[in-house]
């Protein structure tokens, strides 16, 4: 989402959703790695996995905010989604969509055999 034009805080969010634990944490470590190696930082990350609101104990992480300056990367798990609702919140905020050849040029590469 676009938000130079509704935000003092950042221009950008990205939201992605993760199926589980492992698949959050991957896209975690992938973008740290993309990051790292563009020499652009990632101020800060957080997560959360203490409760769903009712004072039940949620065994997997819910979402990770991952501060990048001008981006800040919303992981989320499916229930935080719809929970947070960050698209109806920004609903103002132009979406932007990332060109395939884009992301696969940072994708690891396999090794050949």
């Amino acid at each position: 989402m676009d938000l130079r034009a509704l935000s003092t805080v950042t221009d950008y969010f990205v939201v992605c959703t993760a199926q589980s634990s492992p698949q959050m944490t991957a896209v975690r470590e992938q973008i740290e790695r993309v990051f790292s190696r563009r020499r652009w930082p990632v101020w800060h990350t957080e997560g959360s996995a203490a409760s769903n609101g009712r004072g039940l104990a949620v065994p997997e992480p819910q979402w990770v905010l991952m501060d990048c300056g001008e981006v800040i990367v919303h992981l989320l798990d499916p229930a935080a989604r719809t929970l947070y609702r960050l698209e109806d919140l920004w609903a103002d905020a132009p979406r932007l969509s990332v060109p395939p050849a884009a992301a696969e040029a940072d994708a690891p590469r396999a090794r050949a055999r």
